[in-house]
């Protein structure tokens, strides 16, 4: 369900130089209208893209200019419930958008942990930091299958359409419930399959790169949490995100395969019973 023509490396050389590509600036190839979930040049389009995903003009006015890149599916942040305090892991950091939302939720007594694998954006992301003055926040060098995070420290994990791009997904939930306290919360926003996407699609690079090619079905992503350990799974399908998907790769149809999705889960506590599915229409039961 998951195998393309390329092999695993592969496909993480493809995205570490397209998010590479994207973090070097406007101007790149991979910047363009028909480039999914990267957007075109410009602050106010990615404003535009960012509010199509969720993102309040409060939110979009907090960040530094350069932070925001138009990426992403949607906003966990909605979900995550932030406190002041926790620890918030995020997936995928990019140039440092969500971090730097979470970091005055969390406030100083908080700490915002980015990884992401791209040296460019890891770049961009701590300058981005600097510039908000954001102390709580730290970016570390990785990929989300192998998290440069020591176990039970975290508090929250978000990301934000980033599984999707990794073929060992199984491994990614897993490295999550790792870094995880008990009772620690999973909130991230992802690309899921809605039907079957043809096999040209699915083996074309620019859309497997491009948060499209490695989605997945909900159904999937349940079995992976609930496999890797974690209970009060709810897997929220967006439909109306549809239209915002058609522009990713206009005319290709990929809208009607590829939905947004919200996906909660969180990690029992020392003592709970097996992991279980919250009683939710878009999130069957495959744990008992």
């Amino acid at each position: 369900m998951e195998t393309t023509t390329l092999d695993e490396r592969a496909v993480k050389d493809l995205v570490r130089g397209r998010y590479g590509a994207i973090a070097a600036g406007p101007g790149d190839e991979s910047m363009t209208a028909a480039a999914p979930c990267c957007g075109a040049d410009g602050a106010a389009i990615f404003a535009a893209k960012a509010s199509e995903m969720g993102y309040s003009a409060e939110e979009l006015a907090a960040v530094p200019e350069g932070a925001n890149l138009g990426l992403g599916c949607g906003n966990p942040q909605a979900i995550a419930a932030l406190r002041a305090g926790d620890v918030v892991v995020d997936l995928g950091s990019g140039a440092g958008f969500d971090c730097l939302l979470a970091a005055p939720q969390v406030g100083p007594a908080g700490r915002v942990i980015g990884v992401d694998m791209t040296h460019e954006m890891l770049a961009k992301a701590r300058a981005n930091a600097s510039r908000a003055g954001a102390a709580n926040v730290e970016f570390r060098l990785g990929e989300i299958e192998h998290l440069p995070v020591a176990d039970q420290v975290a508090d929250v994990i978000i990301s934000n359409c980033v599984v999707n791009l990794v073929p060992d997904k199984a491994q990614v939930f897993r490295e999550a419930f790792r870094v995880l306290k008990p009772g620690g919360r999973l909130a991230i926003s992802d690309v899921v399959n809605i039907a079957p996407l043809p096999e040209d699609l699915r083996a074309d690079p620019a859309l497997l790169c491009g948060c499209i090619a490695g989605a997945v079905p909900a159904e999937t992503v349940e079995k992976l949490l609930c496999a890797a350990g974690f209970t009060d799974i709810a897997i929220t399908v967006k439909p109306e995100s549809r239209a915002m998907i058609a522009d990713w790769a206009p005319g290709r149809g990929i809208e009607t395969c590829v939905a947004s999705a919200i996906i909660a889960a969180r990690k029992p506590n020392a003592g709970e019973s097996l992991p279980r599915v919250a009683n939710a229409p878009s999130a069957p039961r495959c744990c008992g």
